[in-house]
């Protein structure tokens, strides 16, 4: 996604160079948060019908911003989740099934296992790879969600109704035990630690969550460690087992940035990308954008590593503007994070970015069908999580980019318009 959005957004800026888009799947670039959505719900290839998801923080029809559009990519999931860019009318080059394998920076080449392509500017969009188990890749019936070639050897599971033991109590794993509870499967949840979300969201924020899973007819085990992944299911740290016909694992992802070793690409201790407040890295006319980069946030006074679609989206057009026009014209990257998740009859988004010191202020009854949260650092919103409140979400990430005090009398009556709780 970031690498196709930034291909766009060089030609939307007028860059009249030739653009190469290197790509490690054999798929056009498409879409991924329907892949954990309505895609996993829709019919397995070659059956009718196909999902009405869109991207992840977009309504229906938003477009990506290509100057033109035809259906991308192949048939089934990969065509049902793909961006409508039409890359020859773009003079774009794609390189699909290539993986960078190397990049030899004072050669300004990228190695690709055969193939060498020399650059001018080079943008880093790699995003990240999934966090596996012990014995997860060699063993059959294993599963993680980060591809579509992944959803697409999933489906058919969910389908036949299939035992499945989901790893990981986050949004990932709430958004597959959705889908899987919703085509009838029998699931069992193992979270590491003693709540959903628990890496994700304070305690008192999480507390309602646990109970969607019993609502949705999945049995959660919370503070259950899997020891190892064997065929048939798994071993907890306890020693005892859970039989699964499928195990899906969804315990996080990290910057897929192996490939940089020894490249002079200077990366931080979670394995980002160090980008800057443009989204330069430590070589010249090397940037980094997406789920593989970090960058310093002055609104919040730390480095963001943003796994979210909203990044990936938006950052491109921060590194389009300083290849075309220069550092002098291009703004500072500071934006209010913002991601959703559908999971259980629910609708969550999340907007700005909180760190625990935070005074927590409730709109709503969290025991109902829709509340949100307000996070307030001396009286200024810095995070909101609405659950079914969609126009909480819209005020407040407006409220957070400008900084806004709230009146936490105000804030506080779910009646009010939190907008109308600023001063």
């Amino acid at each position: 996604m970031a690498g196709a959005r930034t291909a766009v957004a060089l030609r939307e800026e007028g860059w009249p160079g030739a653009i190469t888009l290197l790509g490690a799947e054999p798929h056009q670039p498409y879409d991924r948060p329907p892949l954990s959505k309505a895609l996993l719900q829709a019919a397995p290839a070659g059956n009718a019908g196909g999902p009405g998801g869109t991207a992840d923080g977009t309504p229906p029809g938003t477009s990506t911003g290509a100057s033109a559009a035809t259906p991308a990519g192949p048939a089934g999931a990969a065509g049902d989740t793909g961006l409508g860019i039409d890359f020859a009318a773009l003079d774009v080059e794609l390189l699909l099934g290539h993986s960078a394998n190397a990049l030899r920076a004072g050669d300004r080449l990228v190695v690709a296992g055969d193939t060498v392509l020399p650059y001018d500017h080079l943008v880093i969009a790699t995003g990240a790879e999934p966090i596996g188990l012990p014995g997860s890749e060699t063993t059959p019936g294993v599963h993680v969600l980060r591809t579509v070639d992944d959803a697409e050897r999933l489906r058919p599971v969910l389908a036949a109704g299939r035992r499945i033991v989901v790893v990981g109590a986050g949004w990932i794993g709430a958004e597959l035990t959705t889908a899987a509870r919703e085509a009838g499967c029998p699931v069992t949840v193992v979270e590491a630690t003693g709540r959903p979300l628990a890496d994700a969201l304070p305690a008192e924020v999480t507390a309602p969550m646990a109970g969607w899973y019993e609502e949705a007819g999945a049995r959660l085990l919370t503070d259950a460690r899997v020891a190892a992944v064997e065929p048939g299911g798994v071993l907890l740290g306890d020693g005892s087992r859970l039989r699964a016909d499928a195990v899906v694992v969804g315990i996080g992802a990290r910057p897929a940035t192996g490939w940089l070793g020894g490249s002079g690409v200077e990366l931080c201790a979670d394995g980002s990308v160090r980008a800057d407040e443009r989204l330069r890295t430590s070589l010249p006319d090397v940037y980094a954008v997406g789920d593989c980069a970090s960058f310093p946030s002055a609104r919040y006074g730390r480095r963001l590593l943003i796994h979210h679609w909203d990044n990936a989206f938006r950052g491109p057009v921060t590194v389009a503007a300083h290849i075309a026009r220069g550092a002098e014209e291009t703004p500072v990257y500071d934006p209010v994070p913002y991601f959703w998740s559908e999971q259980f009859g629910r609708f969550l988004q999340y907007a700005g970015h909180h760190t625990g010191g935070e005074r927590l202020l409730w709109r709503g009854d969290p025991a109902g069908v829709s509340w949100s949260v307000c996070w307030l650092r001396d009286g200024v919103l810095t995070a909101l999580l609405a659950v079914g409140r969609p126009r909480d979400l819209a005020q407040g990430r407006r409220l957070i980019e400008r900084a806004a005090r709230l009146d936490p009398e105000r804030a506080a009556d779910p009646s009010v318009p939190l907008k109308s709780a600023a001063v």
